[in-house]
């Protein structure tokens, strides 16, 4: 190998290292006030001491972490576009697992992901990601255009119009009775019920989203 190859490898695994330790660095942001969230109300010295971090009540801490997290959210978005459009979606021959994974997570909780649905769908159909990530960014996009999801992946919270009470409840899903075929084959671990159970939601196969719109507020 001549030397100027030789250096050449050299500047591009570098240039891959750092953009590894990157995108771990941005899934830590993307993550770390999500999994405080869910957190809260159930970790009271968790939640006390996080009020003093932020030096807020209680009672406001998670619209606090929700501010924070938006403006996380937009900076973590505007450079992994910038990423997309430098490498094409960085997958696991590139920055390797579960780095690949980081873009994905970005892009599902954004603003975005119609726009590269397509791409993320194409890692997938090639080994870069697992493929039931694209199931669930599949599901989120057919739960954002108010249409039944396909693996039962998306959770909604609406509030009940009888009896004014907030509800959790899995997202109608398009053929229930073949969902589990459809989330084994996709390469998910937990059937539909148990992941319901997990996410403490509702699951009623058989609800449709016109019933969906006539129970809930929307």
């Amino acid at each position: 190998m001549c030397l100027s190859a030789s250096l050449s490898g050299v500047a591009f695994g570098q240039q891959v290292k750092e953009l590894k330790h990157e995108l771990d660095s941005m899934y830590v942001l993307d993550q770390r006030n999500r999994e405080w969230l869910t957190k809260l109300g159930n970790n009271q010295p968790l939640t006390d001491s996080l009020s003093k971090v932020y030096n807020t009540d209680r009672t406001k801490l998670a619209g606090v972490l929700w501010a924070e997290q938006t403006k996380i959210d937009t900076a973590n978005l505007a450079r992994a576009e910038a990423i997309l459009k430098q490498h094409g979606y960085p997958g696991k021959s590139l920055v390797g697992a579960p780095t690949n994974e980081v873009v994905f997570y970005i892009i599902q909780h954004s603003n975005k992901i119609d726009t590269y649905m397509p791409l993320v769908k194409k890692a997938a159909d090639q080994g870069e990601l697992p493929f039931y990530q694209y199931a669930m960014m599949l599901d989120r996009s057919l739960m954002h255009g108010q249409k039944p999801q396909l693996y039962g992946t998306q959770v909604t919270c609406r509030q009940h119009k009888q009896t004014k009470k907030s509800r959790c409840f899995v997202w109608p899903i398009a053929n229930a009775k073949l969902v589990n075929e459809r989330r084994k084959e996709a390469g998910f671990d937990l059937t539909v019920e148990e992941n319901a159970n997990r996410l403490n939601a509702a699951y009623e196969p058989a609800i449709t989203v016109e019933q969906a719109r006539k129970t809930y507020v929307f």
